[in-house]
């Protein structure tokens, strides 16, 4: 079984930074994507940035240049999201996903309870 928990969430100002972390507890496939989503208020789930476990990235256009992902393995395995430049707009709950990829064949799915970040003026 695989748990993930995410920690990191907090109120900040406008301009300020702020580093998400998640920590993947069990054995993920080895062949993974580790991703941030968030959902605003009102809004549907959105992906904010993944990493392949062959260090491709992905980011959403609303966060390119702001918002970094990065991944470790040891001690734990863990993926962080480091947000610079932060806005309003980017207040979200922030949800980890962990998931297992065997070509086009997931190779089970996880998800955190998330952590709420909240950006005011």
């Amino acid at each position: 079984q695989v748990y993930v928990r995410e920690s990191g969430g907090t109120s900040v100002q406008v301009g300020g930074s702020l580093k998400l972390s998640c920590t993947i507890y069990g054995d993920l496939f080895s062949s993974n994507v580790m991703a941030w989503y968030r959902q605003a208020q009102g809004k549907e789930r959105e992906l904010v940035a993944s990493m392949t476990s062959g260090g491709y990235e992905n980011y959403a256009d609303s966060v390119k240049g702001r918002f970094s992902i990065s991944r470790q393995s040891v001690p734990m395995k863990a993926v962080h999201l480091e947000m610079n430049n932060l806005k309003p707009e980017d207040t979200a709950v922030y949800y980890c996903n962990a998931k297992g990829t065997n070509g086009r064949v997931t190779v089970g799915d996880y998800w955190g309870k998330g952590t709420l970040v909240t950006v005011s003026s």
